[in-house]
């Protein structure tokens, strides 16, 4: 029996007969869907497709601006990806967890509320996604702005991107763990937590370092392009920033891996693995 399922069972102990189960199911989904490992594949889409409309709106900002002259405002292009996180959280949030990013898969994952060994599946689909959507941008707009690619900025050198990007992402990937704590307990709310911080992020710190704060939404550009020189950046600052906002989790609040925390990091469909897997 899973911790997550404990947890369930102790919640709604006191709920007898077929009611309890009907409870279960209202708030999280069916059960036998709940208890079954083979929807894994269902996360994986949702990863997929999240990503890639994530990345169509992060890097979309810039290729019709370049390819328009202009039309789209740097404040516009900054705030579209973060209204579409919001979105993808509130509406397939619950299926996979709505990561969208491989740091965030791995601060999940190094908080106790994600199993390591689903890790690799998400980052190559998170990749896969971006990549699809850079290509789904060539196709119908055109090879205008770099395709949205995120690079250091006029006068900047790629360590301060990759130091600008490192605590961009201590930031993002707090406000994502603390969100999905039992103890701010905020539920959907959350989402405007995180696609808020994007947005305002992307409007200070854009010109440094392009504001990605993802590694995946850096990769899909730059592969189309076939240029990775200033892509290091793009994966030491988050990554060295997600597991800073890890330890700044455990001081704040002790270890992860409470009823919520899981739920939010593993979505609800499909059996949630005991943590340290």
């Amino acid at each position: 029996m899973t911790q997550e399922r404990r947890a369930l069972e102790d919640t709604y102990a006191p709920v007898t007969g077929g009611r309890g189960r009907r409870l279960m199911e209202l708030e999280f989904g069916r059960y036998d869907d709940f208890d079954d490992p083979s929807r894994e594949w269902r996360r994986l889409f949702s990863e997929l497709l999240g990503t890639f409309l994530l990345v169509l709106a992060g890097a979309g900002g810039a290729v019709v601006g370049a390819q328009s002259d202009g039309a789209v405002s740097r404040a516009a292009a900054v705030t579209a990806p973060g209204l579409t996180v919001m979105a993808i959280i509130l509406f397939m949030g619950a299926v996979s967890g709505a990561h969208l990013n491989p740091v965030v898969s791995v601060a999940f994952a190094a908080r106790g509320d994600f199993p390591w060994r689903r890790v690799p599946g998400y980052v190559i689909v998170q990749l896969l996604g971006a990549t699809l959507a850079c290509l789904f941008l060539w196709a119908v707009v055109g090879k205008y702005g770099m395709l949205g690619a995120t690079e250091p900025g006029t006068g900047i050198s790629a360590w301060q991107a990759m130091l600008m990007e490192l605590i961009l992402t201590v930031g993002l990937v707090s406000v994502i763990l603390g969100t999905a704590s039992g103890a701010q307990n905020v539920g959907v709310i959350g989402a405007l937590g995180v696609g808020g911080y994007i947005i305002l992020a992307g409007l200070w710190s854009s010109p440094v370092s392009g504001a990605s704060m993802n590694p995946a939404r850096s990769f899909g550009p730059d592969l189309v392009m076939g240029d990775f020189r200033a892509y290091w950046a793009y994966v030491v600052g988050p990554l060295a920033g997600a597991l800073i906002a890890v330890g700044f989790a455990w001081i704040l609040r002790g270890r992860g891996g409470d009823r919520t925390a899981l739920a939010a990091a593993q979505g609800r469909v499909g059996t949630p693995e005991p943590p340290g897997d």
